[in-house]
């Protein structure tokens, strides 16, 4: 009997290893599938994380890029308004020189129009001063052909 109760023993004993045995590979295959999941897990949840940084990536330069465009458009304008005003300076100084030129023009104009009358009064002056002296060489002219032809009929009538 006592070879059966060992052999009973050793049964129940290989029974209890069996039984280990199962259990150490049921936990392994548990673990495994565990693995497994949380591997899987893990994967979903890196191609999420890489999906919203690329997306969050995206937006901040979207972000990025107003921000640049809004400084750029504020530096831009006020480029534009420095120009402006650089622009109405030149243009006020520019219309100062117009009015002076068109002030020294219309000054040149009226001393243009003063020379003009004085040339054309001293013309008149010489024109009158002419006439006398033409007037008054016509008179010595007529006067001694008068003198020159009573002189001849003189000589005519006294002679002949």
């Amino acid at each position: 009997m006592p070879a059966k109760r060992h052999a009973k023993a050793s049964a129940a004993g290989q029974d209890g290893l069996l039984l280990l045995q199962s259990q150490a590979l049921a936990q392994e295959e548990a673990a495994k599938a565990k693995r497994e999941l949380l591997t899987r897990f893990l994967k979903d949840k890196l191609a999420k994380e890489q999906h919203s940084s690329t997306l969050n990536l995206h937006k901040l330069n979207v972000q990025w890029q107003a921000i640049l465009r809004e400084a750029k458009a504020k530096e831009l304008r006020q480029d534009v308004e420095i120009l402006s005003q650089t622009f109405a300076r030149v243009m006020d100084c520019k219309n100062s020189a117009i009015e002076s030129l068109v002030t020294d023009l219309q000054e040149a104009e009226e001393q243009h129009a003063r020379a003009l009358r004085s040339h054309l009064h001293n013309v008149d002056r010489l024109l009158q001063l002419q006439s006398c002296r033409l007037a008054c060489l016509e008179d010595g002219y007529s006067a001694q052909l008068r003198a020159l032809q009573s002189e001849f009929e003189a000589e005519r009538y006294g002679t002949g």
